[in-house]
């Protein structure tokens, strides 16, 4: 969802008799839209956008644009997630090298790290093509179904 859609449904939330909306898009992105008691007549709302890759953001009508093109940049990137609960390894042994690191290339079906699950080792491949940005996670982390392993561009 870019700048201009949010501009969109914060000023059609100022214009509307509604207090508050809720929307959940199919990729993971909640909008949370709230008119403040006092500023219910001057139409400011307040927004809050979360999604499973990123940490909730409250985000004011007065939105700074360099803001905005920062999350267009991370909009670009291809997240990898867990597709279980377990533990996430960076290489295949503590003395081993990481599978990758930042600024790798990958081709789809690399392995890009282990997540142990009941004692199972389970390799975790690239879905993707392209350059590991940042490793979400540290090595020996507990990871839940869903959270962001890998970011690629």
């Amino acid at each position: 969802m870019n700048y201009e859609d949010i501009k969109k449904l914060m000023d059609d939330m100022g214009n509307s008799k509604i207090n508050s909306l809720d929307i959940e898009f199919p990729d993971g992105i909640k909008i949370s839209m709230k008119k403040s008691e006092n500023n219910i007549n001057a139409g400011e709302n307040l927004i809050s956008l979360s999604s499973n890759q990123a940490p909730q953001v409250n985000v004011n009508a007065q939105t700074n644009i360099n803001n905005e093109n920062v999350k267009k940049e991370e909009e670009n990137y291809k997240i990898v997630k867990s597709p279980m609960v377990g533990t996430f390894y960076e290489s295949s042994s503590p003395k081993a090298n990481p599978f990758v690191k930042v600024g790798d290339k990958v081709k789809k079906g690399d392995v890009l790290c282990i997540i142990e699950a009941m004692k199972l080792m389970n390799e975790i491949e690239s879905e993707y093509d392209g350059e590991i940005v940042e490793v979400c996670v540290k090595n020996e982390e507990m990871v839940e179904f869903g959270k962001p392993l890998f970011k690629i561009k």
